[in-house]
């Protein structure tokens, strides 16, 4: 059509490069990837050798330089990726030309996953040996990450119960309308009846399921059955009603270039039991000494602060405020000054709170703080409903004290971890498209991850580094 950009014909000699190379320039990213893969050392990270008999297979290499180009460009898929690698020049220079079946591309992820998190774990240690993570301070969080399991298939006894409830309602209001249609005799009517029968017999057999599936919720370790992935799990979110069935994905992110030092996924709907294994985690991988780790309040437990203590990490975490006095108008816990030298608490009245017994509840050990002039005192309805204000305290309550004290040094340090560790879960998410994972089971979806992990730390570093600083650092 005239008086528009008019495009070549297709039929007419064009002058290409002569070889395949030309194609990618000396900054592509594929580059990067073809020297980190070729430096490894693939069998000692547990990718299997060549068969002994029958037809030749793929390499480990190519299949391994395939899937991070994958994860570098969004395509995750298996049959993308082999879409990809027959018509993209950057993937067929990466592979030499060779286009794998989709088939052979999800074995691969399959059943290699151990040896995919190992590649992970050795670029880790490449960006430490470099420079790129220096492990002072690092922020610690946790994603809830859809599953391929919809909420409709993944059972829980108040999900059960929810959905008996209606069945209930649907089956009574269907007996009332038949009730109605009994009392009429035209051919319409027995038509009616006709369909709300088989209505009810459906119904009855959903709630034969359910039952059937109530049972084995409660025969189940954590009471909880997921029909497409049994690894996945119902979890909360932040949204009311918003809930979804997936994986708990905790990163450990250094503060200096925000990559990721270490990441587990879990099916754990929380993050209370998290905080010393990634900071343990962290500390193997960095060899840091006066490690910091920054977390929410989410990871408050006073157990897992003292493990972190233990193991010569410094936890920067907030403590929930919990207790029902301040909400209520009355003075709390921390309005209670603890003196050691006497081993007694002083109330905002003057009072000093002497110990009384020591007690051991759920495992931990407790003493007991209460004065008794309170009666007497004219502070008191700010205090306590109750005859006397009692102060608990955990034998280890020294170590949260001073955790409390550094986060008081350190006033902007949620803020810093929001400024290290959120975004790279949106990142991630976004590669994603804010989609679920791919593949099923807890073993997979941590291979998966794994995957989206060292797609992430190579962009970071290229980004950082320079692609030829990168692979001159990869090749010494």
């Amino acid at each position: 059509m005239a008086g528009f950009i008019e495009g070549e014909c297709r039929r007419e000699r064009l002058l290409l490069p002569d070889c395949l190379d030309d194609y990618v320039d000396e900054q592509n990213l594929v580059r990067v990837v073809d020297v980190f893969v070729d430096d490894l050392d693939l069998p000692t990270l547990g990718f299997a050798g060549p068969a002994a008999t029958g037809r030749p297979g793929y390499s480990p290499a190519t299949m391994l330089k395939l899937y991070l180009y994958g994860y570098l460009n969004r395509v995750q898929s298996s049959r993308r990726l082999e879409r990809e690698a027959g018509r993209n020049v950057e993937c067929m220079w990466l592979t030499g030309k060779l286009a794998p079946d989709f088939k052979t591309i999800a074995d691969f992820r399959r059943d290699n996953g151990a040896a995919i998190q190992a590649v992970c774990h050795r670029f880790v240690i490449l960006c430490r040996e470099i420079g790129l993570i220096v492990g002072r301070t690092v922020a610690v969080d946790g994603s809830r990450f859809k599953a391929v399991n919809t909420r409709d298939k993944n059972y829980t006894p108040g999900a059960i119960r929810l959905r008996m409830e209606q069945v209930d309602a649907s089956i009574a209001r269907y007996l009332e309308m038949l009730d109605t249609a009994d009392r009429q005799e035209d051919e319409v009517a027995e038509m009616r009846i006709s369909r709300l029968s088989e209505r009810l017999e459906a119904l009855r057999r959903q709630m034969r399921k359910l039952q059937t599936m109530e049972r084995a919720v409660a025969d189940a370790p954590d009471h909880q059955v997921s029909l497409i992935d049994p690894d996945a799990r119902a979890m909360a979110t932040n949204g009311k009603g918003t809930g979804m069935v997936g994986y708990n994905v905790q990163t450990a992110v250094d503060g200096k270039h925000h990559l990721i030092v270490a990441h587990e996924v879990t099916n754990v709907g929380h993050d209370r039991s998290q905080l010393a294994n990634m900071a343990r985690q962290t500390k193997a991988v960095t060899g840091a000494d006066g490690l910091t780790v920054l977390a929410d309040r989410g990871y408050f437990s006073g157990e897992e602060v003292v493990a972190c203590e233990a193991a010569g990490i410094r936890p920067i975490v907030p403590k929930p405020l919990t207790s029902g006095a301040k909400a209520d108008g009355r003075f709390g816990k921390q309005d209670f000054i603890y003196q050691p030298e006497t081993d007694t608490y002083c109330c905002p009245a003057g009072e000093q709170l002497i110990w009384r017994f020591a007690t051991v509840e759920n495992g931990l050990k407790l003493s007991r703080y209460w004065s008794s002039n309170c009666g007497t005192c004219a502070m008191k309805a700010k205090c306590t409903p109750s005859k006397q204000r009692r102060i608990t305290r955990w034998e280890h309550e020294a170590v949260i004290e001073a955790m409390q004290r550094r986060l008081d040094e350190m006033p902007n340090a949620m803020r810093v971890r929001r400024s290290i560790v959120e975004h790279v879960f949106g990142t991630i998410k976004d590669w994603m498209g804010r989609s679920h994972f791919l593949t099923r089971k807890l073993a997979n979806v941590a291979t998966e991850m794994s995957l989206h992990v060292l797609a992430y730390n190579l962009k970071r570093a290229v980004a950082v580094f320079g692609a030829s600083a990168l692979m001159a650092a990869i090749r010494e």
